[in-house]
């Protein structure tokens, strides 16, 4: 689904954000990214993103050389990508409903179908009864679990999670985690940025860890648990 293949990406005055990077994550495959503040994750799922490019190395998504997508053809690109922020970034004068349907409107869907979607999305995340009001009135935990409705109501096959519960308590954070399990054991692929090492180490996913740029540690405790 993602593979690295020697990937920089160097932003103007010379500041390397990734320094030859190279990893490959499977269909299916939930993983963490860690690192310090600078590290590089939040470079690293841009250029998955499409939101940057690499200066060099070559990044691939579902067999597809991004260096290939042209930018007319980024839109249709990240339809197939949830993207989901540590700021919600959503929209306070509208409803939940309203923002969670927003990909959808833009995508052109029939009102119907969005309708369907949408409630099925906002289910997912246990926040059905929340359709009519405003993200104003919600708590911290319930905007980000908007924020999470409103990145798989498209039914993306990749999901991106950039800090999803760098606001939230232990508890909260937890619950995030476990929202991004289910998604992930129905076939969906989960890279989730996060510097929360205390929620992570209980959790059997790999760890891909990102230190000044570069790919220093990849493990995987699922297949430790194979070996042994």
């Amino acid at each position: 689904m993602i593979r690295f293949s020697h990937a920089c990406k160097r932003y103007s005055g010379g500041y390397d954000a990734l320094t030859g990077v190279s990893f490959h994550m499977p269909t299916g495959q939930m993983a963490f990214l860690t690192g310090h503040s600078g590290a590089g994750k939040s470079t690293l799922l841009k250029l998955i993103a499409l939101l940057e490019r690499p200066s060099r190395g070559q990044v691939f998504v579902n067999g597809q050389n991004l260096a290939r997508v042209s930018r007319k053809r980024i839109p249709f690109f990240r339809r197939n990508i949830g993207i989901i922020f540590q700021d919600h970034q959503l929209l306070f004068d509208r409803t939940v409903f309203d923002n969670v349907a927003l990909p959808l409107i833009i995508a052109g869907l029939p009102q119907r179908e969005i309708g369907k979607r949408v409630r099925a999305s906002l289910d997912k995340v246990g926040l059905l009864k929340k359709e009519k009001v405003y993200p104003i009135t919600l708590s911290g935990g319930e905007q980000q679990r908007v924020g999470i409705a409103r990145a798989v109501v498209n039914k993306p096959p990749l999901l991106l999670a950039d800090e999803p519960t760098g606001n939230l308590d232990p508890a909260l954070s937890r619950e995030i985690m476990h929202i991004f399990e289910d998604f992930s054991q129905v076939g969906v692929t989960v890279l989730v940025a996060t510097h929360d090492l205390d929620l992570i180490s209980q959790l059997p996913y790999r760890q891909l860890s990102l230190k000044g740029g570069q790919l220093v540690d990849d493990t995987d405790p699922s297949l430790q648990e194979q070996a042994g």
